[in-house]
């Protein structure tokens, strides 16, 4: 049974949860604790610069939104992309977020930049919403959580990875499906670079991004569509300049990565060479389609950028700011 308070102290009671959670914020970015001692990690450290920390601890999300072709049943399907960076206080122990951050255990409090990426299109009468959230340590350390889910009118999916907080670096593996081939799974992966960290990396300090060939656990979302099981397998990648008027004017920063399995696949993220190097859009290509599948792009051109506490707009008022993003 759980206590409850006296009826006398249950007002008093009932203030302090309401400040405690206002002082929290639902999803809302603060200016995290300093970093714990990094541990031995095979990812470059980071050291985070003044005009870094002046943008991302401003108490502010970063929302961008991109018109989506997505390749899906050997067609392009149009739809809409959204990436949110956030940064968070979050619990090395339970690997969430950290309700009462100043409550914290020692050593318990991470800083991380958070990536929540979105794409919803239809294929056909049926829709797709799919969703895949990062938790990338700011000083550069593995990442230490990846989710991903998806619904569509057939069923869901969903997949987590969390990093062991033992000295093996390996990622637990959890995954579930409506497939019957799927099932469930819940096994290790060795450590080695995610490809979902890449974009979280990029905004930390893209000149750590991982370059030559390394090895590299794929995209979770990518796995899932394509019904591939996860594992750590060869990848390449580099970092360079290049103009593409798809994604803006002048000269832009270009990471790319190339994977030969468990099938061949290029991601190419473009984005601003000077900070805080927003990202201006992406391309995936690959084969597609049941039977003979063709080779397809799926690809997202940025719309708006726009920086706001997105978790006080909740209200009906806030809706026009969803215009102002270009979604529907």
């Amino acid at each position: 049974m759980r206590n409850v308070p006296p009826a006398s102290s249950r007002p008093f009671t009932l203030l302090l949860s309401a400040l405690a959670f206002f002082v929290a914020g639902a999803c809302s970015a603060r200016t995290p604790a300093p970093p714990a001692a990094p541990s031995q990690d095979s990812h470059p450290a980071i050291v985070l610069s003044d005009a870094w920390k002046a943008y991302w601890y401003r108490g502010l999300a970063e929302i961008t939104s991109y018109t989506l072709e997505q390749a899906r049943y050997g067609e392009i399907h149009r739809g809409e992309a959204v990436l949110i960076f956030v940064t968070e206080d979050f619990s090395a122990s339970k690997q969430v977020k950290l309700d009462r951050p100043d409550a914290a255990p020692a050593g318990d409090r991470i800083p991380v930049l958070k990536l929540n990426l979105t794409k919803k299109f239809a294929t056909g009468i049926y829709p797709y919403s799919l969703m895949t959230s990062v938790f990338s340590p700011v000083d550069g350390r593995s990442t230490i959580k990846v989710s991903t889910s998806g619904q569509e009118w057939c069923g869901h999916i969903y997949t987590q990875l969390n990093l062991s907080r033992d000295k093996g670096r390996a990622y637990r593996l959890r995954s579930f499906s409506y497939f019957e081939s799927e099932v469930e799974e819940d096994r290790s992966l060795e450590g080695a670079w995610l490809e979902d960290e890449l974009w979280n990396r990029l905004r930390l300090d893209p000149s750590t991004l991982p370059q030559g060939t390394f090895r590299m656990i794929p995209s979770t979302l990518f796995g899932r569509l394509h019904h591939h099981p996860l594992a750590v397998v060869d990848a390449t990648a580099k970092l360079d300049e290049t103009q593409n008027a798809t994604f803006g004017l002048g000269a832009l920063r270009r990471y790319r990565v190339e994977f030969q399995e468990p099938e061949p696949r290029t991601l190419t993220i473009y984005f601003e060479s000077a900070f805080p190097h927003r990202i201006l859009g992406w391309e995936e290509a690959y084969a597609d389609g049941f039977g003979q599948p063709k080779p397809l792009v799926t690809r997202a051109v940025r719309k708006k950028t726009i920086e706001l506490d997105y978790w006080n707009r909740h209200d009906n008022g806030d809706a026009p700011l969803r215009k102002e993003l270009g979604l529907e």
